[in-house]
């Protein structure tokens, strides 16, 4: 079953939500999202939903609101996990724990992911089950997947399974680990899905997942929100650096996040500029936990202007009226553009994208408009005039690679292709 989009206003206070949730919702929280206006009441109806929403739209609280709703309601006193929460990244792990525990005192919230001590987790977890709360848990599935196989928590009681992010979850380099959660789980649960995009082939395993799910879409699938401004320039792939350096040089924007695809280019760019005189860090995958958090604190606190990542943080993170995202290379998958630019223009702030796009980037181009239905131009920068030319797709070889394959046919046995030795000179005295 889907529901329509109805365009109208809906409160907080109209989602039957208690008052415990109600009067710790930030000031400013008045009138709920679509996703929220949505998704909340059938999550409370004890629905399995498949949610989609663009990126920016509250979907932490789509499903956090509820779900700590669920165990308020439970009256439980035991510690024991009620809720599982599953999301791709670190750092996304952080934030939503952080989001959840602002707005409930009934529920303990516990956060488990890499790079941080397991052990110092694991009595986290003791202590958890001593408060005699129902506990929810947000997870990256590598760090809870080790703490289930060592039996130092149990998913047994879990009633509510929420995927954030869920196409990243569902891809393959999460799905074995997830198949493998879910031998923990009981089978009879309430199974929610989030996610900004989808692919087809990905739906067949969210529906595998669910029981009769009610279908909500806040927005049309893989779309981009329409307060973000999108501009891509073609630009040689060797000037790429130097036309990032001469944007921020020009506007001085207050913050700027920008994405490269590979771990060495973003430590490497951000020192060409901090050479440059551009307050600039890194900040992917191989950093150590602390130093990841402590840099993206530094970020969303204007400290750090610039920051340099890869598709580490492209999704569910958020950074308050971040101005700025600028792709240095457009992304291997063309659903991850529709991440990465949602990190600006969140909450109904506007926004502005930028692509630097070489020829060599033609394909990419081409998925990412087909995927978000959109024809996106290519623009001139000023002062990067463009010589590279666009690849022919003709694999030729070069001449002296056809003079030496001739060569080696003439030869008729291994001593031919011994190597010759040069002449010995006579030894100066």
């Amino acid at each position: 079953m889907q529901l329509p989009l109805l365009a109208h206003i809906m409160k907080f206070s109209d989602l039957n939500l208690c008052a415990e949730i109600l009067s710790k919702l930030p000031s400013k929280l008045i009138v709920a999202t679509d996703i929220q206006r949505l998704a909340i009441p059938q999550i409370l109806a004890g629905k399995d939903l498949l949610a989609l929403a663009q990126t920016g739209s509250g979907k932490t609280y789509a499903f956090g609101l509820p779900l700590l709703q669920s165990n308020i309601n439970g009256n439980s006193d035991s510690g024991e996990v009620k809720a599982l929460v599953l999301v791709p990244t670190r750092e996304l792990a952080l934030q939503v724990g952080e989001a959840l525990e602002s707005v409930s005192d009934s529920t303990g919230i516990i956060v488990l992911c890499g790079g941080v001590d397991k052990e110092e987790q694991v009595k986290t977890l003791q202590q958890a089950r001593l408060q005699l709360k129902p506990q929810l848990v947000v997870a990256t599935p590598g760090r809870l997947l080790d703490l289930l196989r060592e039996q130092q928590l149990s998913l047994e009681s879990v009633k509510q399974l929420v995927l954030d992010e869920a196409d990243r979850l569902m891809e393959m380099g999460f799905w074995p680990d997830l198949e493998r959660i879910l031998e923990f789980i009981p089978s009879k649960r309430q199974t929610m899905l989030f996610s900004a995009t989808l692919a087809p082939e990905l739906n067949e395993k969210a529906l595998g997942l669910l029981r009769a799910p009610v279908k909500v879409e806040a927005h049309a699938a893989n779309s981009v929100v329409t307060d973000i401004s999108e501009s891509l320039y073609l630009v040689n792939k060797g000037d790429k650096a130097r036309a990032l350096i001469a944007l921020i040089q020009k506007n001085q924007w207050s913050q700027v996040l920008v994405f490269i695809n590979a771990k060495d280019d973003a430590d490497k760019l951000a020192k060409r500029l901090v050479k440059a005189g551009i307050n600039a860090a890194a900040l992917h995958g191989d950093k150590e936990q602390l130093d990841r958090q402590q840099t993206l604190a530094d970020f969303k606190a204007l400290k750090l202007p610039v920051l340099v990542t890869t598709d580490l943080l492209s999704r569910g993170i958020h950074v308050d009226a971040l101005p700025v995202v600028i792709n240095l290379d457009l992304p291997n998958s063309a659903p991850v553009y529709v991440h990465r630019i949602g990190r600006t223009a969140r909450a109904g702030d506007k926004g502005l994208a930028i692509s630097l796009v070489c020829h060599g980037e033609a394909d990419s181009l081409k998925a990412i408009q087909q995927l978000t239905e959109r024809e996106l131009k290519l623009e001139a920068l000023e002062g990067f005039e463009v010589t590279d030319k666009p690849s022919s797709g003709d694999s030729k070889r070069a001449p002296r690679d056809k003079k030496a394959n001739r060569r080696s046919q003439s030869k008729r046995s291994a001593k031919d292709f011994a190597p010759k030795q040069a002449a010995k000179k006579p030894r100066r005295t």
